[in-house]
This record gives C-alpha cells, structure tokens and sequence, in this order.
C-alpha cells in the first residue's frame, strides 16, 4: 500500500504526513487551511481540494483531526469518506475522539467495505516529528498486521490493543496519566523555588531518578522558564480530559486522581491557557499559591 490520503494537517497531522513523504510513499493532503496543504505540497507531496476528491483511489486513508465532531464530518457526511471511500479501503483514525465515536464510525465503515482502524497516538509534536510517536490501535488484528508497515514510518512503539475502541480507550489512559505528570510536576517546581532551591538542579535530580519520566526529560527546562509554546494544547487536553472520566464512568470505576486533573486542566482553559502548552498546569498552580 502506497498511495496513502492525509486529512487534517496540524500540528502533529503536518509533520506526519512529511515522515510518510519521506518514506516514500504518495501522500494526498487535505486540510481546510489551504496553506497547510501547500507546505506538504512543498515536499512532495498532492493537494485534494476536497474530501471526495482526496479519498479517490486512495488505498489507506489517515485522519488526523481536533475531536469527534470533526471526525464524524469527514467520515458521515454527505461527502464524506464513508460515502466515497472504495471497499478494501483503510480508514485510519489517528484523532483522539470518543471511544464510543469510533466504534460508531468503525461499525459504519465495515458496512461499506472499509477496514477501521482507531490508532490515537502520543509523543507530541517531537514525537510526530521524529516519527517516534507510541500509537495504540483498536480494530481487527489482521487490519492492524497490514498496516504495521505504515505505522512503523510514524512511531517506535506500536500495538494492537484490542477491538475498535480500544485504542482510545488506552489513549484516554495516557493522557490522565500525563496530565497528572505535568500537575505534579509543576507543584515540584512551586515547592522547589518556595523553599529557595534552585529548580533547575532540582528536577535535573528528579529526572536520574525513580521520578524520571519523558515529561522531565523534554519539558522542565521550559516549564521553569515558564516558556509554554504549545507541542499539545491546554484546550485539547482539558477535552482528552473530559474523555477519560467518561469513559471512568462507563466503566463504573472511580479515578479521584483523574478527577483532580480534569479541574485543573478546565481551570486552566478558564484562566485563558487554552492555547498554551498543557505544560501551563504551571499557572495554574501559581495562581493557587498566590
């Protein structure tokens, strides 16, 4: 499988789309920012103008969009994949969206023909960038081998997690568990500059040790510089957010600690952070200690 459509070209669908480029194979990009399309253009690279038209004879299909609402436009809508995608297709849903969003999609396509597979992924846009992305997929084991090769181009850690579904539902797992990182973290950094230590050899020493983590490795230089360039954004974490404690609630189990994480996260949309690195859990803890 060679001739792959990408649709939706941000800040983590951009840089994946060159990877595949690069690996050779024939990329159709589609986004609705025309100028996203032309920067993969640039690089080898076709441009679709619409999503009929970036779907046709392609043979996998690559969504990489903001939420389920977006997801379910691209996939049901009147000129949606779904409709124009021909049977044998791959329909890869790499977005992070409602594990029951794609079950509903994944059930829609495999009428049509289609073979889904949700594959959410994590590592932020070094990790997309450096094609060293973990990617979590749900859907029929024997979709997912065909696919491996593909998968291998975008991430380093790459598994079949279980039916349609489960790969947000490990998705969700991840990002409770990294929002919570990014919490404590920021309350190290409170404590460290409080006490009058310095936070820099602080938190070189957390991360040599059991507290080590790739949230210290990569983030706590520019936390404490209080730089919050967004590699993943406050607003679509504190929505990843809302994901897992509804899927917490589906389960029946409860996630205090996920909770906990969930308000601060909307605190921080609610303070203006939304368009800040989720690393911004800084300012809130801030503005709590006065």
């Amino acid at each position: 499988m060679t001739d792959v459509t990408f649709i939706g070209l941000g800040i983590m669908g951009a840089p994946m789309a060159a990877n595949l480029i690069r690996a050779g194979y024939r990329v159709t990009a589609y986004d609705v920012d025309t100028a996203r399309v032309e920067r993969v253009v640039e690089l080898g690279g076709a441009a679709a103008a619409s999503v009929p038209g970036a779907v046709a004879g392609a043979e996998v299909v690559i969504t990489m969009l903001p939420d389920s609402p977006q997801v379910e436009e691209v996939a049901f809508g009147d000129d949606g994949l779904l409709n124009h995608g021909a049977a044998g297709m791959f329909h890869l849903d790499m977005s992070t969206i409602k594990p029951e969003t794609a079950c509903r999609v994944a059930q829609a396509a495999t009428i049509k023909g289609i073979r889904p597979l949700d594959a959410p992924v994590s590592g932020g846009e070094r990790g997309a960038a450096d094609g060293t992305l973990s990617i979590m997929v749900g859907g029929h084991p024997d979709d997912f081998e065909a696919i491996r090769p593909l998968l291998a181009v975008l991430g380093t850690t790459v598994r079949h997690v279980g039916p349609s579904g489960s790969g947000q539902i490990v998705k969700a797992a991840n990002q409770l568990v990294v929002g919570g990182i990014y919490g404590l973290v920021a309350e190290a950094i409170v404590l460290l500059e409080a006490s009058g230590v310095d936070p820099e050899g602080g938190l070189d020493v957390l991360a040599g040790g059991l507290a080590g983590s790739r949230v210290l490795e990569l983030r706590r230089h520019s936390m404490i510089k209080r730089e919050f360039v967004p590699g993943f954004r406050v607003d679509l974490h504190h929505k990843d957010m809302g994901i897992a404690v509804a899927a917490a609630r589906r389960a029946g189990v409860s996630l205090p600690l996920t909770g906990m994480v969930a308000e601060l996260m909307a605190a921080a949309k609610a303070q203006g952070h939304g368009s800040l690195d989720h690393s911004a859990l800084l300012k809130v803890i801030e503005r709590i200690n006065g």
